[in-house]
């Protein structure tokens, strides 16, 4: 993970706990645009995953990075969903400790979509036999089919789960899943009969509306419109453009048949499903105030399909059975009792149905081997997170009051696994300061005082109880908690945002409003006795198994719904307690569903009821960073050259020894027994950009010695073959003798270290004999080549008396063959190479060139130029550049070379003699340049002092010279400087300093500066 903290200014940094600013909710946001902007839609908090929905399709969930992130350590690679996944499955594995997944947010977030991958992944990764692969195909396929009966289109999600679930992944010692189980926890059941504007009933009314068979509508009495059913026209969207109805029908249906149902079960539940649109279609008229069913139609159907006597089933939806005294009476309903008990009824059938279909998953996923607990478990929670609407109910109230617990739980099990880390490691832990919600949890569901309490009690007491009652004996009750308000209660400010029929909860995430509306019925959840007689005599299975009969003789009120919840959270709560958790918190960044789309307002509102910078905030109160030693030597020892290659000794040693290297201050970090801990991310930043500036040095070290090892296997492999062909050689050599010869061969062989003897003297002369051969094959074949086969120890001294004689016959006839001219140029060729080689930059330049008799023409020189000459005959010409005395202004000139002097010549006119007998030296420098210097006596009136001269041929110039005027031994070649004397004795200075290009020039300080360019490494 530490290799993106490079890019941290582009991406953001892939850890929030990295945070500099880790108090700003502002660059908690920011980052998290960073992330998304650049498609990195997951990012951690410590251990905890904040996922981002893309609203599109990623390519990062191929096999590929499924293989990339398992085994691999959760820090290692970038935030992923197989991270937690396999981090998840390694300590299962690693620890034998049941670990959970809490999969938590808002409706659109992604909650179930990451499940999905979840399961993905231990699918795909996970080791597999024919069993264990219909295990696996069994836990993917009950996706499908609980999406189809428990999520819907919302405002905010087209595929919006309407139900807690909670999933437990059973693995076998090896590591394979091998069954699962599943819990769901408050079904949305007033959906079945109410929808707002804009959303759907369950999927699974569509699907089988525009999906199934003609054949199968027409036996379940229905018409290919969901326009004509009540309970799907009251959203008035019967369409949605991503969801494709009859392809997800399908899904379900093969789904359905993986998972183990047969072809009764199906249409047991088919027939359940078609029976709710009915009800929804029954229609009641007044008859003196009673309600009584205007068409036989749907009740037709409707017995047919639940398997029911009519006439019961009309006398049930249209009556009340009351226990008075002992007596049975029938009492009528009026319209809306009438239509309340319908609408409950088909709540009643579909709730009780869905529970029926996660049992019959469990069957089909249940560890058929359970003689003995001999598996782990991996639990999957996918719950819904905090919601705030404009109008909130009884089901917001639940769902937050779930999340209040599961808040209450995180910072519970977040400030444990701290504590114990840092006590594992010898770090002393410092309390953190937070925001206990048990306050929150108390008012919800403390017996007797709670709100729940209340509630039930309110349901359960005799007389006019109504919502508003309940309302008002909160406000007597709990009107003075200070998490608690009402209109009544609430001051001129609050009063103007509530209404009132509505109280207020200060949950951990914010305040919200609660509508009390509707909060009895929903609580009660009462279905009518007689109904429920109904419903124990039907002849479809499911149903009977639904409604047990002996629900008709427990005299015992059944729980409400909220006492349900709590219970159900209780157990969850202990569940959860008891594995090892990890979490995912997903956000979604817009309500449009728009790819791409980042609405900072929206976002922070999740922030916030997330509780993520209260999680923030707790794993850095501490230190901000931690990893064990090997890691993190591992990672930054070629940052100090004591633990660069490899440390010797223990870890922790050689932790210290690197961070004392790198000036980590004693309050910047921690060593624990097996881990390191860093407080600030800039300490962490501030290291991570040194690894990075190290690593262009690492990667040049890294090619020479790849080059290194090619070069040691090239010579390797020589040497091999060479050996390997002396072999063949050999073994070619006893196989051609005849077999008395091979005997004496092979015997002297064995006794060839020994002195000359019966035994090995015709080995030893086939020895000497194959040597002379050799030899005669592979003489050199020019003086250059000193190649010369190694003789055997007995011809060690003729070989290299051989060897010398051979060297003088060629030697020999090369001198033969020589030219005069060639001879001319190898004499000057030696002298420049004792004068130069080694000394001055440019010599290797000059070498492969061949040096000229002059480098100027007759007519390059000015005939009275060449009269002044007089009988001296000129041996060599150059051009050169004269520096003035005075200014070092460059002036052309020739410098011509005779037997007893240097002339330098301005066209017609001889601006200077110097005759070799008065030159006392020449001075040139170790560079590249061409610059040299003629030192003549100054107390020699004929002169006006040293010559500093520039040619470009300065080698095979100054060689001329130095021949001519027999100065071999006058040659200074300097480095630095050079000092000459000008007219009249005064001292002048050439600096020389090596350069990318040449640049001859006066300096501020007068003396002459000469840059030159670094040509050969002496």
């Amino acid at each position: 993970m530490e290799s993106a903290l490079t890019a941290r200014d582009r991406v953001g940094v892939q850890d929030f706990v990295l945070l500099e600013n880790y108090t700003s909710e502002a660059a908690f946001i920011e980052n998290l645009r960073k992330r998304f902007k650049e498609n990195l839609i997951y990012t951690y908090i410590g251990s905890v995953l904040v996922s981002v929905n893309p609203y599109k399709d990623l390519e990062i969930y191929t096999k590929n990075h499924m293989e990339r992130y398992r085994g691999v350590n959760f820090y290692e690679v970038s935030p992923h969903i197989y991270a937690v996944a396999d981090n998840s499955y390694r300590s299962m594995r690693t620890e034998r400790k049941d670990q959970c997944i809490l999969i938590s947010g808002e409706s659109g977030a992604g909650k179930t979509e990451a499940s999905k991958k979840i399961l993905q992944y231990y699918a795909v990764t996970c080791p597999a036999s024919d069993q264990v692969q219909t295990v696996k195909d069994r836990l993917l396929q009950s996706n499908p089919v609980l999406e189809a009966f428990g999520n819907a289109k919302t405002l905010r999600n087209d595929n919006s789960s309407r139900f807690g679930k909670y999933m437990d992944i059973q693995f076998d010692f090896k590591g394979a899943p091998v069954g699962g189980h599943i819990i769901n926890y408050l079904l949305e059941k007033s959906r079945v009969v109410h929808q707002n504007h804009g959303e759907r009933n369950f999927h699974i009314f569509y699907q089988l509306i525009e999906g199934g068979e003609e054949d199968l509508l027409r036996r379940l009495g229905l018409e290919r419109n969901p326009q004509q059913y009540q309970y799907l026209v009251k959203g008035n969207c019967p369409k949605v453009s991503s969801i494709n109805d009859r392809s997800d029908w399908k899904v379900v249906k093969k789904a359905l048949s993986v998972i183990g149902f047969n072809e009764d079960d199906v249409e047991e539940l088919l027939n359940i499903i078609a029976s709710v649109l009915h009800l929804g279609n029954v229609q009641y008229g007044d008859e003196e105030g009673n309600a009584c069913i205007t068409s036989d139609t749907q009740i037709k159907y409707l017995a047919r399909l639940l398997g029911v006597n009519g006439t019961v089933l009309t006398e049930a939806l249209t009556h009340k059975k009351i226990i008075a005294k002992g007596e049975e009476l029938m009492s009528p309903l009026n319209l809306e009792q009438a239509s309340y008990a319908r609408d409950a009824l088909s709540k009643a059938v579909y709730g009780r149905t869905f529970t029926w279909l996660v049992n019959k998953i469990n069957a089909s996923l249940s560890y058929k081997d359970d003689s003995s607990k001999t598996y782990s478990v991996i639990g999957l929670l996918d719950i819904y997170g905090f919601e705030v609407f404009q109008n909130n109910s009884f089901e917001q109230f639940c769902i937050n009051y779930c999340n209040e617990k599961l808040q209450q739980l995180f910072i519970e099990l977040t400030l444990k696994s701290e504590q114990e880390e840092y006590e594992s490691t010898s770090i002393t832990w410092e309390p953190v300061q937070y925001f206990n919600n048990k306050i929150i949890c108390d008012l919800v569901e403390e017996k007797f005082k709670g709100i729940i309490s209340i509630l039930d009690e309110e349901c359960l007491r005799p007389g006019d109880a109504s919502d508003i009652t309940f309302l008002e004996k909160l406000e007597d009750i709990v009107g003075g908690h200070a998490h608690f308000v009402t209109h009544k209660l609430a001051d001129g400010k609050t009063r103007k945002v509530m209404g009132r029929d509505e109280f207020r909860l200060q949950h951990y995430a914010g305040e919200v409003n609660y509508n009390v509306n509707g909060f009895l019925d929903k609580n009660n959840d009462l279905l009518f006795r007689n109904l429920k007689e109904v419903m124990c005599m039907s002849e479809n299975n499911i149903l009977n198994q639904c409604f047990n009969k002996e629900e008709l003789s427990d005299k015992k009120r059944p729980d409400t719904a909220a006492t349900q919840f709590k219970a159900s959270l209780a157990k969850l709560m202990e569940i959860l307690m008891s594995k090892e958790p990890s979490y995912v918190r997903c956000i979604k960044p817009n309500d449009s569903k728009q790819a791409g789309r980042f609405d900072e307002v929206l976002i922070r509102h999740q922030v916030k009821y997330l509780g993520l910078m209260e999680n923030l905030r707790v794993r850095r109160a501490g230190f901000a960073y931690r990893r064990r030693y090997e890691v993190f030597l591992q990672r930054y020892k070629s940052l100090c050259p004591d633990t660069w290659p490899n440390w010797q000794g223990k870890l922790a040693d050689g932790v210290a020894t690197l961070v004392k290297h790198l000036g980590y201050k004693p309050e910047e970090y921690k060593l624990g027994r097996s881990k390191i801990f860093i407080r600030f991310p800039k300490t962490l930043f501030s290291t991570e950009d040194a690894l990075e500036t190290r690593k262009h040095s690492l990667a040049v070290m890294d090619v020479v010695y790849l080059s290194a090892i090619a070069v040691q296997a090239w010579w390797r492999g020589i040497l091999a073959r060479r050996r390997a062909k002396q072999r063949r050689q050999a073994v070619d050599t006893i196989r051609r003798k005849k077999k008395k010869k091979q005997h004496l061969f092979v015997k002297g062989f064995i006794y060839r270290h020994k002195e000359r003897c019966p035994e090995n003297e015709y080995f030893l002369d086939y020895v000497r004999y194959s040597f002379l051969m050799k030899l005669h094959r592979n003489l050199p074949k020019n003086v250059l080549d000193k190649s010369w086969p190694t003789p055997p120890a007995a011809l060690t001294e003729a070989s290299e008396h051989l060897r010398k004689l051979c060297m003088q016959n060629m030697v020999w006839s090369y001198c033969k063959k020589i030219s005069p001219e060639w001879k001319h140029q190898m004499e000057q060729k030696a002298i420049a190479s004792e004068l130069f080689k080694d000394k001055k930059d440019n010599y290797p330049q000059s070498v492969p060139k061949l040096f000229l008799s002059t480098r100027l023409n007759g007519e390059d020189i000015n005939p009275k130029a060449l009269q002044t000459l007089g009988s001296e005959k000129m041996k060599y010409g150059v051009p050169v550049t004269k520096y003035d005395r005075k200014g070092y202004k460059a002036r052309p000139r020739q410098l011509l070379l005779t037997g007893n002097s240097a002339i330098i010549i301005e066209e017609a006119k001889v601006k200077q003699r110097i005759d070799y007998a008065a030159l006392k030296g020449i001075s040139v420098s170790s560079l590249s340049d061409g610059l040299f210097v003629l030192h003549v006596p100054s107390e020699d009136n004929k002169q006006k002092g040293d010559v500093v001269l520039q040619s470009d041929y300065v080698i095979e110039t100054l060689t001329k010279i130095a021949i001519c005027a027999d100065k071999i031994n006058s040659i200074n070649i300097n480095q630095g400087s050079i000092k000459f004397t000008g007219t009249q004795g005064k001292e002048g200075i050439i600096d020389f300093t090596p350069g990318s290009e040449l640049l001859v020039a006066k300096a501020k300080n007068g003396h002459l500066s000469v840059t030159a360019p670094r040509l050969n490494s002496r």
